[in-house]
């Protein structure tokens, strides 16, 4: 079903290209001597379907219905059909329509100019962006003999409303969250960025689905060929559906074959626009609620936009423990294996004794105890997902404090182990983002593994094999580990902490004015490693734009050179 290759797709500013999307030549609408042909070849081709209502009109006083609407029940705005389109069809010019030397073409376009209510409307002649506009909730009016038709904006039907986001909430901030309407998501983020600078580019991915794709970003901070790379990319998108932003994240990031997310993804608003004002690009889907930020680094996935609503002391405490949290989410378990199975020495006597008593009638050595006890809460955690949401919390909760309390009493388990896996799983909700929490989750095992085969020296490996995949990574030739490496103590003010605003506004002076800048003469490159973009100009090894010139890694793994 997935493929990957080239197609011909164009992007447009705000609105699709006709015919676009469709890699069949598109057909031409051919005159018809009566109306009903039209009509006939229209309800044949989707089926007589029930839901797709043909209304026919006598307009200008005719014997016989010269004019007919179809529209789809359910996905169009019936107030509009009946106001905008119907009520001002009726009311047309009776002497023009009336004249036999107006030829049809001469209607449609009279209709067009003076006869329609609605905002958005377009005169085609293309077949099948007639077929598309029905399926996607607009009107198509016809004319008998007319070789084209029009296409009335009267989009529609039940959409969420906007609530409180679900996976990202804070204490203090805005409360609204992105919903499956992306032409409510667009409206969402240009509320808060009102600049003529913002872009807006559509087009349409899946030969079945036909699903809006829309891309945002300034044009003044957006490296421009960051955005040509995201468009090639899409472009090469050939598959029949897109449900998901999770299906153009898979097919669009640099590197699959890793635990890393490379891409981030918010359902906020004020997430979005905030990278916006980055330079970083967003890609909108239409039908989910979770919006594409790229190009991405780690330390984006420790950021919280409640981090910009508290005092900075405040928020800096809060990402440290978001970064010791994961710590203890990826090296909790297999630290306590090494210690309490290879190296008893580095533990204080008092706390060695408490170990080893605890471990007398336990028939499992601590490894196979983590393993079990870990492979449970990953069972409780998803069945406290899936189950009814008015059960599933206490159920989770209950059931896993019953089983702890269970496996203890038998002397299957140590009630040391119990607290480990407890706090690792606890450590793992402090994350804003659950996708690197999901990441760290399937390490944990790995690290688990080795540290029950070699001890701490596995572990170091381990560690060391990490640190080096990681720093392999790239999010759209940007280093997935900026600004931690390279590392440059003058950019680290909104990385692991978070200074207050008069340096961060400082920083975003220096990176496109100072001497941390390039010129464009330059043959150096300027690495501003916060992890935040600014300016205008090309894109660092952290995640900030430069001025100056840069390799750039494309989908394809060869490089290129791209100049400010």
């Amino acid at each position: 079903m997935l493929r990957y290759r080239s197609r011909g797709r164009r992007f447009t500013r705000g609105k699709e290209a006709p015919g676009q999307g469709d890699s069949r030549t598109a057909p031409g609408i051919q005159p018809a001597d009566h109306l009903q042909e039209h009509l006939d070849r229209i309800r044949n081709e989707l089926g007589n379907s029930p839901d797709i209502i043909f209304r026919q009109l006598k307009l200008g006083g005719a014997s016989e219905a010269n004019c007919a609407i179809v529209y789809l029940n359910g996905l169009s705005d019936p107030e509009k059909i009946n106001h905008d389109v119907m009520e001002s069809l009726l009311q047309l010019d009776k002497e023009f329509l009336q004249n036999v030397e107006r030829s049809p073409a001469d209607v449609l376009d009279m209709v067009m100019k003076d006869g329609l209510a609605t905002g958005e409307s377009r005169i085609s002649a293309d077949w099948n962006e007639a077929m598309l506009a029905i399926l996607s909730g607009d009107t198509v009016i016809l004319f008998e003999g007319a070789d084209r038709i029009i296409i009335a904006g009267t989009q529609g039907g039940q959409w969420r409303s906007v609530t409180e986001p679900t996976s990202q909430l804070v204490v203090r901030g805005p409360k609204d969250s992105f919903v499956e309407s992306i032409a409510t998501n667009i409206s969402l983020i240009r509320r808060r960025l009102k600049s003529s600078q913002l872009r807006l580019e559509t087009m349409k991915i899946g030969s079945v689905t036909h699903t809006h794709v829309a891309i945002m970003y300034v044009k003044e901070k957006a490296d421009p060929g960051i955005v040509r790379e995201i468009k090639d990319r899409l472009n090469r998108i050939e598959i029949e559906g897109i449900l998901e932003s999770a299906y153009i994240e898979e097919f669009i990031q640099d590197k699959t074959i890793t635990p890393f997310p490379t891409i981030y993804n918010t359902e906020r608003p004020d997430d979005a626009t905030s990278k916006l004002l980055e330079g970083r690009i967003v890609v909108l889907v239409d039908g989910t609620p979770f919006v594409l930020v790229l190009p991405t680094v780690f330390a984006h996935f420790f950021q919280s936009p409640e981090d910009y609503a508290q005092r900075f002391d405040i928020a800096i405490v809060m990402r440290l423990v978001r970064y010791i949290g994961f710590i203890i989410l990826v090296l909790g378990p297999s630290v306590y294996i090494a210690l309490t199975t290879f190296h008893y020495e580095m533990v204080p006597t008092q706390l060695l004794i408490s170990l080893v008593a605890q471990r007398e009638g336990v028939p499992f050595p601590a490894f196979i105890e983590a393993m079990l006890m870990e492979v449970v809460f990953e069972i409780l955690r998803e069945a406290g997902v899936r189950m009814p949401r008015a059960i599933g919390q206490t159920v989770s909760v209950v059931g896993a404090l019953i089983l702890g309390q269970a496996v203890v009493e038998a002397g299957l388990i140590t009630p040391a182990m119990v607290i480990v896996v407890a706090l690792t799983g606890i450590a793992s909700f402090t994350l804003p983002a659950y996708n690197l929490s999901i990441a760290g989750r399937l390490i944990r095992f790995g690290f688990m593994v080795l540290s029950g085969m070699f001890g701490f020296y596995g572990l170091t490996l381990g560690v060391i094999v990490l640190i080096a995949h990681m720093n392999s990574l790239r999010s759209f030739g940007v280093p997935f580990m900026s600004p931690i490496s390279p590392f440059r103590l003058r950019n680290q003010k909104d990385a692991i902490i978070r200074l207050p605003f008069q340096p961060l506004q400082s920083q975003a002076a220096e990176a496109s004015t100072g001497p941390g800048a390039a010129s464009k003469n330059d043959a150096s490159t300027a690495e501003d490693s916060d992890g935040r973009m600014d300016g205008a100009g090309q894109q660092g090894s952290d995640g900030k734009i430069n001025s100056g010139s840069r390799q750039h890694t494309a989908a394809n793994g060869a490089g290129g050179n791209r100049n400010a």
